[in-house]
């Protein structure tokens, strides 16, 4: 099959990239880019190599098993070869594993499925029970003589139960807790944080001096037994664990016999769910047919087992491609960038798009049209694209320039970038799209609640001209919905009742109504308990706003604008007359006091409990809500789609909390 130039260059690159980021990972011990984001650019590879075997070549990652040994240490020549598992990343590909083993031995296979460890490979030999040496995984023929330090790891036995004379396979860690005592200590000396636990195990196991390795308190599971002389191997994987165990090393006691692969699957996403309560970092679950009878049968590959694979949790950090940048138009008509991807699977779903927030911050990355970037997310936090890998380009990447006009501004299209700000919006204030926006919001659940009158509803409305302005909602009669499609008279009727009911609300629901730029809900609460009366609010000065706490300078110029627009003072008047400010509902009840002090921040969408419900639950526990991200919020809650506040916070440090850590902190 002949092979276009384009994909020739795509896994030269790969490799390129790859082998630089391995080597500066295991040799070096340095982490310039996620683990989660190395396993995807060699994953693209392989499927590559895959589709495409005249691709292979002798030195590409896909044929060899890690890094080289550092020249400081004693070199060691492994007497069983080192070998390195195949990942599945998805269902699809650990059953595709599944009916590969079961073509080759003919049977309905059995499982183990271990925690995959996140740490450093251990290769222990020991002489009639004495533990002679311990050895790097190196390039999988030689690793590095690190006995001196694995002996100071407590968990690492001396001396077995039996004298046995055997190899075994571990993997060597940092608690989690050991790591945060560390780095805690190195902050109070104004040295540099560590990145992560692994990391410093690495590093930790590779000092020429003992006693800093003991300092580090290491810890370390011992997983596989590959040779035992004068005595039979256990017949099962099970059996092999737990005669490790027995002998006295250290067996991590999550291990289970599976009956097939749903099985597996079960397992592997029950521990995807609580990975992190263990005190230890894990990266997915190691797989291995049961059978020893059968894994002599499945064999090996020039690189990997084919009885056994990793299955990789979903990760929160791939590469892909961004294929375009385009604009999204908000409901005030800010305009802001959104990337669009080749589509990947990240922390379990396939995402497409990422949001890039502003002009400056296109330009502090440097992402351009056509480059591979690393993309997180976290959670159920919306993707964002942290870096271009630099490597990969090709020279015919393109910058993204803001145009200066934008077809769903209305008018000319013509677009601004906002005075003191990194963002743009439309000139036309009036834009059929951001009315379109502005109505939808005004009709949701948390500002006038109006049943029956969603998006497609008002879209309908608007193409034949009964609503152009949230103030035509409430003019609305029977005769002109009668002759809409998909409106019968109960339709009608109820639609028409829940727009009499919006009409009692709230002074900050009535605020936040309005789509005053920078004004969210929480914002507009604050207004409303400082003004108490909709005059009052509309005559207040930028200084007097500015003055109220979470209401700083541009929210404060943002109010102060939007009122002297005639248009919108208008508005403003007409709503008065149509809706009856009710006084708020009063005091929530406070069941306990847990969270009294704490202040919280939300933003993004929740999909298990509404914005409203989530802030009464804060209050009910003495909690307090803030509009905005300071120094002394304590925690932001981050649902779907994030906005500026979430860059705030880890801006700030502040600390965040996905909708699952939240609902946990709620229930404790």
């Amino acid at each position: 099959m002949k092979i276009n130039k384009e994909i020739k260059e795509r896994a030269q690159k790969l490799r390129d990239t790859i082998n630089r980021y391995r080597y500066l990972y295991h040799v070096e011990n340095k982490e310039e880019i996620a683990p989660e984001a190395l396993d995807s650019l060699k994953h693209e590879l392989a499927e590559l190599e895959r589709k495409y075997p005249e691709l292979v070549t002798p030195d590409s990652p896909t044929q060899r098993v890690a890094g080289l040994a550092l020249d400081e240490f004693k070199k060691v020549a492994h007497e069983v070869p080192q070998w390195s598992f195949n990942d599945a990343f998805d269902e699809v590909e650990i059953k595709a594993f599944d009916e590969r083993v079961k073509r080759i031995i003919k049977k309905e296979p059995e499982y183990l499925s271990e925690l995959k460890i996140d740490g450093l490979k251990v290769v222990l030999t020991y002489e009639k029970g004495i533990l002679k040496n311990a050895a790097t995984r190196g390039d999988g023929r030689v690793g590095e003589d690190v006995t001196h330090n694995v002996r100071t790891i407590e968990s690492v036995p001396l001396r077995l139960e039996k004298p046995y004379s055997l190899i075994a396979e571990g993997e060597i860690y940092m608690p989690k807790n050991v790591f945060e005592k560390l780095n805690t200590q190195r902050k109070k000396e104004g040295l540099d944080l560590f990145a992560n636990p692994r990391n410093v195990a690495a590093g930790s196991i590779r000092q020429l001096d003992p006693a800093i390795s003991r300092e580090r308190k290491l810890d370390a599971f011992v997983y596989d037994l590959v040779r035992i002389k004068g005595q039979m191997l256990p017949e099962t994987q099970e059996e092999e664990l737990e005669m490790l165990g027995k002998l006295g090393f250290k067996v991590n006691p999550h291990f289970k016999k599976l009956k097939d692969i749903e099985g597996v699957i079960g397992y592997w996403k029950s521990w995807h769910n609580k990975k992190d309560k263990e005190d230890y970092l894990i990266d997915g679950v190691v797989v291995k047919v049961d059978r020893k009878e059968y894994q002599d049968v499945l064999g090996y590959t020039g690189k990997a087992p084919r009885f056994g694979i990793a299955f990789k949790f979903p990760a929160e950090q791939v590469t892909t491609v961004v294929e375009d940048i385009t604009l999204q138009l908000g409901r005030t008509g800010v305009l802001t960038p959104v990337a669009m991807l080749r589509p990947v699977s990240v922390a379990g779903s396939t995402v497409s798009r990422a949001t890039l927030h502003n002009e400056d911050e296109i330009k502090r990355k440097d992402i351009r049209i056509g480059d591979t970037v690393v993309i997180q997310k976290a959670g159920d936090v919306i993707p964002e694209v942290v870096r271009p890998v630099v490597e990969m380009r090709t020279g015919r990447e393109r910058m993204f320039k803001f145009p200066k006009h934008f077809p769903l501004c209305g008018g000319d299209g013509q677009i601004e970038r906002i005075p003191g700000q990194a963002a743009y919006r439309c000139v036309s204030k009036n834009s059929y799209e951001q009315q379109r926006r502005k109505l939808a919001y005004f009709a949701s659940r948390n500002v006038f609640n109006i049943d029956g009158l969603g998006p497609k509803i008002i879209t309908q409305l608007m193409s034949v001209g009964l609503v152009s302005s949230i103030d035509d909602i409430f003019n609305l009669k029977k005769g002109d919905l009668e002759t809409l499609e998909r409106f019968g008279d109960k339709s009608i009727e109820n639609l028409l009742n829940s727009i009499e009911k919006a009409k009692d609300v709230t002074l900050a629901r009535f605020i936040a109504g309005l789509s005053i730029p920078q004004v969210g809900e929480e914002t507009a609460r604050d207004l409303a308990t400082h003004f108490n009366k909709a005059d009052k609010f509309a005559g207040a000065t930028k200084e007097e706003l500015h003055g109220i706490e979470g209401v700083g300078p541009i929210v404060a110029g943002a109010i102060a604008e939007w009122f002297k627009d005639k248009e919108n003072r208008k508005l403003f008047t007409n709503l008065l007359k149509q809706v009856r400010i009710q006084a708020e509902s009063g005091q929530h009840s406070v069941l306990t006091k847990k969270l009294e002090g704490k202040k919280f921040v939300l933003t993004g969408t929740l999909s298990n409990i509404s914005r409203e419900d989530a802030k009464e639950e804060i209050r009910m526990r003495g909690g307090d809500i803030s509009s905005s991200v300071s120094k002394n919020t304590d925690y932001v809650v981050v649902g779907d789609e994030p906005g500026e506040k979430f860059d705030k916070a880890r801006e700030l440090g502040v600390k965040t909390l996905n909708e699952d850590e939240f609902m946990t902190l709620l229930e404790k």
